[in-house]
């Protein structure tokens, strides 16, 4: 017998195949016709590329081997600038195809997904009422909420000019207008995707702000609106369920462009933004509240927003109340003398206005430790504030000596130090966000590589420095532990801060509560994929248990990526996971790089994506069929999958040629000259090494040859291990019991089904890295083995029919790109034999980074 939630399985696969697949075939078409300079049947000769690497491939050919023929073959081309003529054309044509892909699936998510199914918010006001939780659902809502923070990671190589073309070009699609949709896909064709110049941290700012605008502005409202219809009485003013966090401007950790300035313009454009977006929804509420005694209040409403918006010299005179008291007044009277006529519309926008501000989404600011430190020791140095011998006292006595500190000091004292003197900065740069848009505005300082209480108490410290007095400093410290010694240790460091009075009176004044976050990217690059995740789960469990001794309501915030070996990939199946040892008082995430477009693209996949992270952490603690907590046993077994997975990837990490090779073989080392981002790609100037290496550049690069082996590597090695110790029907218990163990393999079939080892195969007999190559290839085969057992499956996401059906219609559209990037590559390393400084290899270098673009562009489903 056929299951409903088969049948609905079948038919979102057959819309998919139908809305995009099909569809994608037939626009495509279209593309015979854009306006690619001095080439002709540009798309004939690409499809022809395509079935020629498929074949090249199937017979063990190398990408340099595959182009060579194809040349030969296919083209009368001989020369090399004929050639690379061809191949740079052939990238910006499938750098197209993929924004018409993304477009189609944008244009057909309601069809492909279902909008009241399973982690909708459909169903658990479904469950509300089946199981009369209202009164639960209420108090939990009082202080549970969804906070998505937009970080500025270089991983979304869209420039804001296309995002809006796709935007557009989505809904000429939806709608079937074969001629508007013809007319944007010209629009692209002339459309410059390649940044000639890196971004500054504004202008990054100002494309994360297009998707506040045009998306969760939209999608926020929407999920806000239908929560307060289903339960009038559960939703109060000033509930704050869904929040939004952004890092570009105030994520200055290893960004030296990113100053207090920048902080202060990237905060003005925030309110701008929501100011604009708030104008015109107040426009629209004109053309239909023509009623006597509302229009006025109405068209006084937008006078002030005017003039507070596009006035140039007017005095910004505007709070939240100046917009929410005029709108009340206006749902009054529509009550009272209006029958309540386009009532819905100002409930709305009042909605908006309260979950907003003015501050759209609250401005986090980040900083190494190692910069806190710096200063420190050189004031001792420069003033009479701290001991001479600062440096090298005792942790203890150095805490000490910052809470015997009572002035505050001049920025004007580091004149001569670029950095430190912005560090001071940043703190009334902090004081007069705060003063303009509100407290929620700007206040949290995150302190990166966290590794002891010194830490974060030489952050509170820096605060008094800059003349907060201490019963006013109106800022939460959130230490960011990475690596896995520090994820370890980071239940120690708490217990410490918390002993400390200061601190203690500090988180008094912060309602007792206290954010920690959690980085999976840099713990994923310290310790392999099973070892970081399984650290980040145990620390959350020790974190929980020590805030709960001293009564500190703990708020974890996970610094996840885009990909799996980031700590993306089905992030709600996590949350949904986590037993009731781990405290979810609410759900804090980064969204990051190309996951912000591949799942807040549009706004129904904005509201589908919110619904669900807002029912993984509402639906576990309204209903008894909690996701059961880890047993003593399971947990032993984990920690020796954790172990073993560590000690192969360590083994690996440690290979004399290890970060050489993926130099050598990928784009890694052109990440920087990608211009997707403002800040470097290591952390220090100097020699490559993976402690300074950015997770992004690092993560990236397996995911462009095709290896992602941040992914899974060890996690083969681990399962290996223990069904040779007799323990795998206590592993297959696991899996069925486990959602957070099957969430954990779940996305590392996710990794493993994007990579495709025969473009990197010719390494296999290289003298130097041949046997590397191989021994990640074993590993991924091993895994690949180990997973297919434990799920009974004969295929990789063969429980994700839709997921991989985009994943394998993407890879066919990618897959010219990452032979030509090789075959790129190739070439730069044959010049370099020549000669080091061979002029000839700038024009292969340029076409390693524009095929970036595409690929990773490609790559939008979160691996």
């Amino acid at each position: 017998m056929t299951t409903p939630g088969a049948l609905r399985a079948d038919t979102t696969l057959d819309a998919f195949r139908i809305l995009v697949g099909t569809r994608y075939e037939m626009y495509n078409s279209l593309f015979s016709s854009l306006p690619f300079h001095r080439v002709e049947k540009t798309g004939v000769l690409l499809s022809l590329l395509v079935l020629h690497c498929e074949e090249g491939y199937q017979r063990h050919q190398s990408p340099q081997e595959i182009i060579q023929s194809f040349f030969a073959q296919y083209t009368h081309y001989r020369t090399e600038q004929e050639q690379n003529d061809l191949l740079f054309r052939f990238v910006q044509y499938a750098e197209r195809q993929v924004v018409l892909f993304d477009a189609l699936e944008e244009a057909a998510f309601r069809e492909t997904h279902d909008m009241h199914g399973m982690g909708t918010l459909k169903q658990l006001s479904a469950m509300v009422l089946q199981e009369k939780a209202e009164a639960q659902l209420a108090g939990k809502l009082q202080d549970f909420a969804v906070r998505l923070v937009l970080t500025a990671h270089p991983t979304q190589f869209y420039p804001s000019n296309v995002l809006g073309i796709i935007n557009d070009l989505s809904q000429a699609l939806a709608t079937d207008n074969t001629s508007l949709a013809h007319s944007y896909l010209r629009q692209l064709g002339k459309t410059p995707f390649f940044k000639k110049e890196k971004p500054t941290p504004y202008e990054e700012a100002v494309s994360l702000i297009w998707f506040l605008e045009n998306i969760f502005y939209h999608a926020a409202g929407n999920v806000i609106s239908y929560l307060t219809a289903q339960f009038p009485e559960a939703i109060r003013p000033g509930f704050k369920v869904i929040r939004m966090g952004f890092w570009p401007g105030g994520d200055r950790d290893g960004n030296p462009f990113v100053k207090a300035g920048t902080t202060l313009q990237v905060a003005d454009a925030l309110r701008s933004a929501l100011i604009r977006a708030y104008y015109q929804d107040v426009r629209t509420l004109r053309r239909r509240l023509t009623f006597k005694g509302v229009e006025n209040l109405v068209k006084e409403l937008e006078t002030r927003l005017y003039n507070n918006l596009f006035v140039p010299g007017y005095k910004l005179d505007l709070k939240q109340e100046d917009i929410l008291n005029p709108l009340r007044e206006i749902r009054r009277l529509l009550l009272e003398e209006h029958n309540s006529l386009f009532l819905n519309l100002v409930e709305a926008l009042i909605l908006k206005v309260e979950l907003f501000g003015l501050f759209f989404a609250s401005l986090d600011v980040r900083q190494d430790s190692s910069v806190h430190t710096q200063l420190y020791e050189e004031l001792s140095q420069r003033t009479d504030l701290l001991p001479k011998d600062y440096a090298q006292l005792p942790e203890s006595e150095k805490i000490n000596a910052l809470l015997s500190l009572r002035q505050s000091i001049n920025p004007e004292l580091f004149k001569d130090d670029e950095l430190l003197q912005d560090t001071i900065q940043t703190v009334a740069a902090i004081r007069t966000i705060q003063e303009r848009n509100g407290e929620e505005g700007c206040h949290r300082y995150i302190i990166s590589h966290c590794t002891s209480a010194l830490n974060v108490l030489e952050v509170y410290t820096l605060f008094r420095l800059g003349g907060w007095q201490n019963e006013a400093v109106s800022i939460d410290i959130v230490p960011l532990f990475e690596t896995i010694t520090d994820l370890q240790n980071a239940a120690d460091v708490m217990r410490e801060l918390y002993e400390l009075q200061v601190y203690r009176d500090h988180l008094n004044q912060r309602s007792n509560m206290q954010t920690i976050m959690l980085g999976f990217s840099d713990g994923t690059k310290d310790g392999g994929y099973l070892m970081a995740n399984w650290s980040i789960y145990k620390a959350k469990e020790a974190l929980t248990k020590v805030s709960q001794e001293y009564g500190i309501e703990v708020i974890f915030f996970d610094g996840r990526g885009g990909p799996p070996a980031r700590g993306g990939g089905k992030t709600q199946q996590f949350y949904a996971s986590l037993g009731n040892n781990i405290a979810n008082k609410e759900i804090q995430l980064t969204i990051q790089g190309q996951t912000v477009s591949s799942n807040f693209g549009s706004v129904d996949a904005a509201q589908f994506n919110l619904e669900q992270l807002l029912h993984a952490g509402l639906g576990n603690t309204l209903f008894d069929r909690k996701v059961p907590t880890l047993t003593e046993d399971e947990n032993q077994l984990l920690q020796e999958l954790a172990e073993e997975s560590y000690t192969a990837y360590t083994e690996l990490k440690n290979h004399p040629v290890f970060l050489e090779y993926l130099n050598y073989v990928s784009p890694l080392r052109y990440y920087g000259e990608a211009n997707i981002g403002s800040r470097p790609s290591k952390r220090k100037a100097g020699k490559l090494n993976l402690d300074d290496l950015r997770a992004v550049p690092y993560v990236g690069s397996w995911s462009q040859l095709k290896q992602n082996l941040p992914g899974y590597y060890g996690v083969g090695k681990a399962l290996e291990t223990l069904h040779q110790r007799g323990r795998w029907p206590e592993l297959q218990e696991l899996y069925k019991r486990s959602l957070y163990f099957k969430t954990l393999l779940d996305n590392c079939e996710m990794a493993m089904k994007k990579c495709f080892f025969p473009v990197t195969a010719y390494l296999a007999d290289h003298p130097k890295y041949g046997s590397l190559w191989k021994q990640i290839y074993e590993e991924f085969e091993r895994t690949k083995k180990y997973v297919l057992l434990l799920a009974e499956a004969t295929s990789l996401m063969a429980d994700k029919p839709l997921d991989e059906l985009s994943i394998n219609l993407r890879q066919r559209i990618e897959l010219p790109l990452i032979t030509i990037q090789q075959y790129a590559l190739a070439r730069i390393r044959s010049l370099e034999e020549q000669d080091p400084q061979h002029p000839g290899k700038q024009v292969y270098e340029k076409m390693v980074v524009r095929c970036s673009f595409g690929i990773i562009n490609a790559e939008r489903n979160s691996a």
